[in-house]
C-alpha cells in the first residue's frame, strides 16, 4: 500500500479523487488539505464519502511525507510552490493546468503571465495514457489533463494516427459542456436561475485548451468552441475535420476499432438503431470511459469525430489515476472499472 495525500481536495476535482483512491486497492489516503474547511470531516463538504471515511480537512503547512501527492489546486498555484511538493513525495501528480505545456512561450500565451517554474514543464508527462502510455511508465511527475482539450484529442485521434485526416485544413470542435467545469466555487454565471436551462456559448474561440490539442495532436489549424449546456457532469466534443480524397468509411472502422482494442477506457458508439446510436456524456457519469464515434461524408470528405466524457473523470480525477496506475506499473484499470449509470 503507498500513502497518498491530496492537496486542495474540498473542490469537485479534489472529491471526486478521494473517492478513487479511498477504492483503490494499492493506495491508502493519509491526509486531505483545504484551507476553507480546515479541521471539518471530509463527508460535511462531499456528502457522498459520508462512512466511507472519517478524515477531516487539514491545512497545505501540516502536511507530512507520502509516496504520492496529488495536486487539486485552482490553475496557476501548483507551480509556486512545486519544489516543496516535490520534497514532500517520490510521485506527483498535478490535475491543474500548470504543467500540461512543455513551452513556457506556449503557457505566457494562453494563460496571460509567464510561468512561475519553467524548467518544471519539461519534467511532467501529459497525463493522457491512450497517447503517452510509454513516457508515463516510470514517471515521476504527471501533469493533469484539460476535460476538453481530452475529448477533443480523443474524438480524432485514432483518425489522425491513421493518417486519414487533412492536418492542412482546419479543425473546429464544438464542445458542450456541464456546469461542474466551473467549479465548486459559485459566480454570477453558475447562480442556478442563470445557469439551468440553457444552451450558452461562452468562448467561440481562443479557449485555453486549444494549446493542449495543438500540442498532443500536433496541430496548428484547430479551434474549439465552448458551449455551457443544462447538465451537470460531461463534456461532448463534435469535431469537424477533412479527411484525405479517398478515405472510406470502412478505413475510419479499422482505425477507431484499433484505438478502442488497444485502450482499456476507449469504447466505439456507432449504432445503427437504438436511442444511443452516438456517444452521449449522460450514461458516464462517474466513468472513465470516454466513448467515441464518428460519421463520414465520403462524397465531400467530411469527417464528424465525436467523443462524450464525464469531465470530472476522464477529464480529471479519472485520467490522473490512470496515469499514475501506468507510471507505477499496476494494472491500468485498477480502482477505476465503475461503468456509468443507466438510467440517471
Amino acid at each position: 500500500m503507498l500513502r497518498v495525500s491530496i492537496v486542495g481536495a474540498s473542490g469537485y476535482t479534489g472529491g471526486e479523487l478521494l473517492r478513487l483512491v479511498l477504492d483503490h486497492p494499492q493506495l491508502q489516503v493519509h491526509q486531505v488539505t483545504s484551507r476553507r474547511y480546515v479541521g471539518q470531516y471530509v463527508y460535511q463538504i462531499h456528502p457522498n464519502l459520508r462512512k466511507r471515511t472519517r478524515l477531516k480537512f487539514t491545512t497545505p503547512e501540516a502536511l507530512e511525507p507520502v509516496d504520492v501527492l496529488f495536486l487539486a489546486l485552482p490553475h496557476g498555484e501548483a507551480q509556486k510552490n512545486i519544489e516543496r511538493w516535490a520534497e514532500l513525495a517520490t510521485y506527483i501528480v498535478d490535475l491543474s493546468a500548470d504543467f500540461r505545456l512543455r513551452d513556457p512561450a506556449a503557457y505566457e500565451r494562453w494563460y496571460g503571465q509567464p510561468h512561475a517554474a519553467p524548467a518544471w514543464l519539461s519534467k511532467f508527462v501529459y497525463g493522457l495514457p491512450e497517447l503517452h502510455r510509454q513516457d508515463l511508465r516510470g514517471a515521476r511527475f504527471i501533469s493533469g489533463v484539460g476535460c476538453n482539450a481530452t475529448a477533443t484529442i480523443l474524438a480524432l485521434w485514432p483518425a489522425l494516427q491513421a493518417g486519414l485526416v487533412d492536418t492542412q485544413r482546419p479543425i473546429i470542435a464544438d464542445i458542450k459542456v456541464g456546469s461542474s467545469e466551473g467549479g465548486a466555487s459559485p459566480n454570477p454565471g453558475s447562480h442556478h436561475p442563470e445557469r439551468a436551462n440553457v444552451v450558452r456559448t461562452y468562448a467561440p474561440f481562443g479557449h485555453r485548451h486549444t494549446a493542449e490539442v495543438m500540442q498532443e495532436l500536433g496541430l496548428t489549424d484547430v479551434h474549439l468552441t465552448m458551449t455551457s449546456v443544462d447538465m451537470v457532469r460531461g463534456a461532448m466534443a463534435t469535431v469537424h475535420a477533412w479527411t484525405h480524397p479517398g478515405v472510406t468509411e470502412k478505413d475510419l472502422w479499422r482505425a477507431y476499432r484499433q484505438a478502442v482494442n488497444e485502450n482499456p477506457f476507449l469504447r466505439l458508439v456507432k449504432e445503427r438503431r437504438g436511442i444511443y446510436r452516438v456517444p452521449d456524456p449522460k450514461i458516464l457519469a462517474g466513468s472513465n470511459y470516454a466513448d467515441l464515434g464518428f460519421a463520414l461524408d465520403e462524397a465531400h470528405g467530411h469527417l464528424v469525430a465525436m467523443a462524450a466524457i464525464d469531465n470530472l473523470m476522464k477529464g480529471a480525477a479519472g485520467s490522473a489515476l490512470q496515469s499514475l496506475n501506468v507510471a507505477l506499473g499496476w494494472e491500468e484499470t485498477l480502482g477505476l472499472t465503475f461503468p456509468g449509470l443507466h438510467p440517471i
